[in-house]
């Protein structure tokens, strides 16, 4: 079978362990990002089966309609970057493992650098540093503080303990079974989510972006922050509704946020108004981005491939594709 990998923007996956999984296969790793339906086509008319990098290329119909060999795109995660309506109509399999069991360390601890960052000014003070100017200014101390979970999924729960670690008091809100999973972990449960972000010093963001969770923080919940709070959204932009954080920053409500996740990535010379900001860290959503996650991550994905490839696709997203797969 003819592979395609895209964006592989450091030639990582080359090196890592997980990639010995292809060794038979005919595999074409892409290094930079290309956007252009056409020349996506142009790259992937033989291609049989696509890996994508979580939704840094979108697969969009009419980029599906132009590849006439592709029988199967294999990921992890959320997939709103996928048409898969286009996809089962043309028998080609999705599958993607949504790793409910299994925590991403490296989003959770990324998830702390974010804090420490922010609340600190670590990013401002280097600044301040090189600029033989000394100290900017006066941080916050964490200890005693509260912070907010939403919601206590498997990097939500890390978070939650690393947050009890630095003394923190924990507070949760999201699904039942996500506040019911955190009470018997013994933390406690806000009485709503208004509440969640009205009492917390730091609010962090961990849910998954479908369509129920799109703009489910909206322009109120923000405003209800303390104007010394932080916002943290290592999850998806999405999440929050648009335009809300911009506005809110602005009106010093909350007063800062950390942010590694953009409505439209990667970011390129049009800039974004959170980069301009002097209250907020950004990143360029690399909380997922280890050596190790991505192993554990691809190997996932190329396991995939290979229980396709011996007739018994794992985490299909569309079955109804199965009836009419091509071969």
């Amino acid at each position: 079978m003819k592979i395609a990998i895209l964006d592989d923007w450091h030639d990582t996956l080359r090196g890592l362990p997980c990639f010995r999984k292809l060794d038979g296969f005919d595999v074409t790793v892409w290094n930079d990002h290309v956007a252009d339906v056409g020349e996506l086509a142009r790259r992937l008319s033989d291609t049989e089966v696509l890996v994508l990098f979580r939704e840094r290329t979108a697969m969009s119909r009419a980029l599906i309609e132009k590849l006439p060999n592709l029988k199967l795109i294999s990921q992890r995660s959320v997939y709103p970057h996928i048409d898969i309506a286009a996809c089962t109509a043309r028998g080609i399999i999705v599958s993607s493992n949504m790793h409910a069991g299994t925590p991403s360390y490296a989003t959770a601890e990324f998830t702390w650098a974010m804090v420490l960052a922010a609340v600190r000014s670590i990013p401002q003070q280097m600044a301040s540093l090189k600029a033989g100017t000394w100290q900017m200014g006066v941080g916050y101390t964490l200890h005693g503080k509260t912070l907010g979970v939403f919601s206590y999924g498997r990097i939500g729960r890390e978070v939650a303990r690393y947050g009890k670690a630095f003394g923190m008091k924990v507070l949760v809100w999201g699904s039942d079974k996500s506040r019911a999973a955190a009470i018997a972990d013994g933390y406690a449960q806000a009485g709503n989510k208004a509440e969640l972000f009205a009492e917390s010093d730091v609010v962090s963001l961990h849910l998954r972006l479908v369509d129920a969770t799109r703009g489910i923080v909206t322009a109120d919940d923000l405003a209800r922050m303390k104007p010394g709070a932080l916002i943290v959204n290592t999850s998806r932009a999405g999440i929050i509704a648009p335009g809300a954080l911009v506005a809110a920053l602005e009106a010093g409500r909350p007063g800062m946020a950390a942010i590694d996740v953009y409505e439209h990535e990667p970011i390129g010379a049009e800039g974004h108004p959170l980069l301009d900001m002097p209250n907020v860290v950004a990143t360029p959503h690399i909380g997922f981005v280890t050596h190790e996650e991505y192993d554990v991550q691809f190997g996932d994905i190329f396991d995939q491939i290979i229980a396709y490839r011996d007739g018994a696709p794992v985490h299909v997203v569309n079955p109804d594709a199965l009836a009419t797969k091509r071969e």
